[in-house]
């Protein structure tokens, strides 16, 4: 195969794999919406809200512990579509849930097909970002972090569109049509898997299931990191902030959805660019172990300033809408450095197997913030949610101290620009 044919073949894999992430990451966060503020409006407890996402967090863990073994025994087009199957699957027997049933039972019953949910979405998130490792040429390996923050950043920004048509379809049609037109649409999106090559991410030789729980200490350090770092987030985003933007300060289902989508839309246009802004903060190097320390304590302060605001008195609307942008805006860098690294510090050959153990990390903290977020705003509100967050935060930056920088062997040189 010639250069270009190769470069237009790579091309064509990244575009494939990418439109299959953005159709996903719609529904994703449609569903969590669409779950969130059905179950609320009909009478469920913040605590209980969040237990409808336990199985969610919980499996995703499960799945990113095993998903980068299974992706790299068998392939990341394999994982891929699976994750994508699966996710219409837990929308068709959402669909079926009986408003008459009791309470305890639609809880199980939600919980199980949240579950398979959870699986779905670290399944194709894996795959997906160890894709982009093998689809960007060797020779052009400088661009990477673009890339990388490309597909980041497009995602988050879907993700918010995904939680503004949640609460829109659930507005305009009712829980279960929402359900059905988000399933149709993910079936559309599996045809693109006939044209991805076979064996895309399979490990060259057999991999001991073991070799799972050997990493270098760089993984490990900043998967500690990731694990905190997320649980920050979660921990007044999953239940906390929407039930106070609908409960205490009465907000509308599109209100809710509507400024929830602007935050992540936000969030992701801020790691999309995270390239060209970190280009000026560090005169065109490569981020570092400095670059996420940096970040990470930078945005300790941000939480615990929400929280004195509030306790203050200040307006909580206006407290909330701005608080949470600068939130976002600094949360974006470090996600987007934290994207980067985990990249860094791998080889291809064991991209799918340290990706994985990597965004495990990530969905514990996930599953920690999901769970703090309903106990913790159940007793102490929004405040109390966004106090474990600054203390999470500065767990993340103690934990990214011992972060050494990429060996200049081994790391992916970085432009910082838009080419």
């Amino acid at each position: 195969m010639t250069t270009n044919s190769a470069s237009r073949a790579n091309l064509r894999d990244y575009i494939l794999v990418t439109l299959a992430y953005w159709g996903f990451t719609i529904t994703d966060g449609a569903l969590r919406m669409l779950v969130l503020l059905y179950f609320y409006n009909i009478g469920y407890t913040p605590l209980q809200i969040a237990f409808l996402f336990l199985f969610y967090e919980i499996f995703g863990v499960i799945t990113n512990f095993l998903g980068g073994w299974i992706g790299s025994q068998l392939g990341l087009k394999v994982t891929l579509y699976a994750g994508i199957g699966l996710q219409v699957f837990a929308l068709v027997m959402l669909s079926f849930l009986n408003p008459g049933w009791g309470q305890a039972v639609a809880i199980a019953y939600v919980m199980v097909a949240q579950a398979f949910s959870g699986v779905a979405k670290d399944l194709t998130k894996m795959s997906s970002k160890s894709a982009i490792r093998l689809v960007v040429p060797q020779n052009a390996q400088s661009s990477l972090f673009k890339w990388v923050a490309v597909l980041t950043g497009s995602k988050n920004a879907l993700k918010g569109v995904g939680f503004f048509v949640g609460a829109a379809l659930l507005g305009a049609f009712g829980f279960e049509t929402a359900l059905w037109i988000m399933a149709v649409g993910l079936v559309l999106i599996m045809l693109t898997g006939f044209f991805l090559p076979q064996g895309m991410g399979k490990i060259k030789k057999k991999v001991g299931f073991t070799q799972l729980f050997s990493k270098s200490s760089e993984i490990n350090i900043l998967s500690a990191a990731r694990f905190f770092l997320f649980g920050s987030r979660d921990v007044w985003f999953v239940v906390g902030l929407p039930v106070f933007l609908r409960g205490p300060l009465g907000w509308s289902f599109y209100q809710v959805g509507g400024f929830m989508a602007c935050w992540v839309i936000g969030y992701g246009a801020i790691q999309f660019l995270a390239p060209m802004l970190l280009k000026r903060f560090s005169n065109g190097q490569p981020p570092n172990a400095s670059t996420i320390q940096f970040w990470t304590f930078t945005l300790t302060v941000v939480p615990a300033a929400i929280a004195i605001a509030l306790q203050l008195g200040f307006p909580a609307d206006t407290v909330i809408v701005v608080g949470l942008a600068i939130f976002g805006v600094v949360f974006a860098f470090n996600s987007a450095v934290h994207s980067y690294l985990v990249l860094a510090f791998t080889d291809d050959d064991k991209v799918a197997l340290n990706v994985g153990f990597y965004y495990m990390a990530n969905s514990g903290g996930r599953l920690i913030g999901t769970v703090l977020s309903g106990v913790v705003f159940q007793w102490f509100n929004l405040v109390g949610c966004l106090w474990i967050s600054t203390l999470f935060v500065l767990a993340a930056g103690v934990i990214s101290l011992k972060l050494p920088d990429p060996q200049p062997g081994n790391a992916l040189t970085w432009t910082g620009d838009g080419e």
